[in-house]
């Protein structure tokens, strides 16, 4: 056959080992790590479903090599431990049946010791080591690592290398960069060494040098070794890409793959994983530019979803090898569906953070599209009903969507009804925001598939009871959504004030003066929105933070917007009236003051359609309400529910 992306489907052969294509599932964490920090079987299942899906390579992470100065709370190996090279074992072999190349991540976090663990206090009772003293802007004492250390941590590398590969694993990854332990020693900012290991680009690469000799040692020639590095720190008083290129060069020789990443995970969390607010791709310059200078395959990372620029990465010469984590979430099956030239079946990933931020909340792994993430041993087949009934979906945004496509795999025949001329829900509003235009893309993805699957599409169809009763269906899943929560403040229904999941419709009304009220999550993106226009916006939220809403990654960086676009902040302040002068607000004092603006965006929330709930709650034998109708809440939540909807019906 003729692939549509020849270049990104293309074999590659690294040291002895043939890998099927170019798309590599970057290292991502395991969630149900066991007490002995041995891999438990719902991380197994998690890294086999990247194997299903068709990626060429599947790094587990993080396989913390030197536990005696490393308390952290991730994956051991060992031989001393029960269970410890079994559950390796078994999740290599879960990733190499299908296909794919097993391989796992050998880390050190150094002076971030703890920074994985769910109770942050804990860390209080961890050893902090890194390449030099000081104190950490926590207040951790960092304690500087003696020869007889790094001669141990260095023998550790190769020792748990070789007990990778005895459990099967076919590569290796060692991790350089993103401030863990070997980073630390490359940078001028942690490492202020005078030994062997300080001072000159040469002296602080010798640790990686070392490591990789150590691991080359224990695994024998051809078995691939993967280094992952920051191509630049970006940073003030880190390295920077010259010196990028310098360890590349130093560091090749050792190497099968360079692996470029970007950042420094404590200093830019959002730079190492590039946020919505910035280009997908943004960091490929880096791997692009270190690839001129070394001789190795080089593989990029950050923000990859799209197969066309990934095609191009390729096809350029900017990379060898492309590596994705969250748009593997989103979309286990990316690979299999670029291969099989299915590329507008793919459901991209929006970069909200869901997964990063229930790690780090709840130690589970959730991804806002994939209701299968993290819960992979619940069941990754759609098993056919063994007895088909007609369906109804009242609903077309993302949790009725999932449901109708999971019902109509299940082979149940599916109406689904959307009063509006378009699919997607509330999430129709995002068109209008560019970065968050793949949140819009959705619906019309869900909808492909939906279409795809089998369901019948009814646009300007609303279900009501004498609809549901004469379709005389078996199930009905209501997914009918929420709508704006509009408070009765005096003006809040004047001409010069927009509603925020309207703003799409009516944007050609808002001035260039404007009001936010309401700063949760919808308000503060709005706002952001609107200062990149140019606007001159104020952003009144009558509790005392912003975006309470927003998840624990994404938050920090959507303030940070805020901040960078200069946006005026109005905290503790009450809405009273909308006037055509702007919106008259009281402080926490009581104090009236106006803040100005010609229009006014209406961000106050989302309350549930109950009333559309309760008029079809007796139109089936089987009814379940699922998303925003129940409780305003998340997409994650409503492709969930969706998803399971589906499931249950009998």
């Amino acid at each position: 056959m003729e692939r549509k992306y020849p270049n990104l489907c293309k074999p590659i052969k690294i040291g002895n080992v043939h890998f099927r294509n170019r798309m590599f599932s970057a290292p991502m964490g395991g969630t149900d790590i066991t007490a002995d920090c041995t891999i438990g079987p719902a991380s197994k299942a998690f890294y086999e479903l990247r194997a299903r899906g068709g990626a060429a390579s599947v790094t587990v992470s993080e396989l913390v090599v030197h536990p005696e100065t490393e308390g952290s709370h991730m994956y051991h190996l060992d031989l001393k431990t029960v269970g410890s090279l079994a559950s390796f074992t078994y999740t290599a072999d879960a990733i190499r049946r299908h296909g794919a190349i097993a391989s796992v991540e050998l880390s050190h976090s150094g002076q971030y010791a703890g920074t994985y663990l769910t109770d942050k206090n804990k860390k209080q009772g961890l050893a902090q080591w890194g390449p030099s003293a000081g104190i950490r802007p926590d207040g951790l004492e960092i304690k500087e690592l003696t020869q007889e250390l790094i001669d141990d941590i260095v023998e550790a590398y190769g020792s748990c290398a070789a007990l990778a590969k005895r459990a099967g694993f076919e590569m290796v990854m060692v991790h350089g960069g993103h401030g863990w332990l070997i980073n630390q020693f490359l940078s001028p900012y942690f490492n202020k060494r005078t030994d062997k290991y300080g001072g000159s680009l040469e002296n602080r690469t010798r640790f990686a040098q070392e490591v990789l000799d150590s691991i080359r040692k224990a695994v024998g020639p051809g078995f691939p070794i993967e280094f992952r590095m920051s191509g630049s720190e970006l940073f003030e008083g880190g390295y920077g890409l010259a010196d990028g290129v310098e360890i590349a060069k130093l560091l090749e020789s050792r190497i099968d793959l360079l692996h470029v990443s970007a950042g420094t995970y404590q200093r830019g969390f959002g730079i190492t994983h590039p946020s919505m607010f910035v280009p997908h791709g943004c960091n490929v310059y880096l791997a692009a530019e270190i690839k001129k200078h070394v001789n190795v395959p080089v593989a990029t990372i950050g923000g990859l979803n799209d197969p066309e620029m990934m095609e191009e990465i390729i096809a350029s010469g900017k990379a060898d090898v492309v590596e994705m984590a969250r748009a593997l979430l989103a979309d286990h099956e990316l690979p299999a569906k670029i291969m099989g030239n299915r590329d507008k079946d793919i459901v991209k990933c929006l970069r909200c953070f869901t997964c990063m931020a229930e790690r780090a909340t709840t130690a589970t792994r959730r991804c806002t599209v994939n209701p299968l993430i993290g819960r992979e041993l619940d069941g990754m087949e759609i098993v056919p009903a063994s007895t088909p009934r007609k369906v109804l979906v009242a609903g077309g945004g993302p949790g009725g969507l999932q449901a109708a496509i999971t019902a109509a795999k299940r082979g149940h025949k599916v109406v689904l009804c959307e009063k509006s001329d378009e699919l997607g829900g509330i999430l129709k509003g995002e068109q209008a925001l560019p970065f968050k235009f793949e949140m819009y893309e959705l619906g019309g993805t869900l909808g492909k598939l939906a279409a795809d699957a089998g369901v019948e599409i009814r646009l300007n169809t609303e279900v009501t009871k004498e609809y549901a009763d004469n379709e005389n269906a078996d199930a009905l899943i209501i997914a009918v959504g929420s709508e704006a929560l509009v408070p009765p403040i005096p003006g809040l229904d004047a001409d010069n004030v927009v509603v925020v999941n309207n703003y799409y419709l009516e944007k050609d009304k808002v001035g260039d003066e404007v009001v936010v009220l309401g700063g949760g999550l919808a308000g503060c993106e709005a706002a952001i929105h609107l200062a990149q226009e140019g606007k001159a916006v104020h952003l009144v939220e009558m509790r005392p933070e912003l975006a309470p809403d927003a998840n624990i990654r994404h938050r920090p960086i959507l303030l940070s917007e805020i901040e960078k676009n200069r946006i005026n902040v109005h905290t503790e302040c009450k809405g009273l009236r909308v006037t055509e002068e702007g919106v008259f607000c009281a402080d926490k004092d009581g104090r009236e003051h106006l803040v100005p603006g010609s229009s006014v965006i209406c961000a106050l929330g989302q309350k549930p359609r109950r009333d559309a709930v309760d008029e079809l709650i007796d139109c089936a034998p089987y009814v379940v309400q699922i998303g925003d109708c129940v409780k305003a809440s998340t997409i994650t939540t409503a492709i969930y529910q969706g998803h399971h909807a589906a499931l249950d019906i009998r």
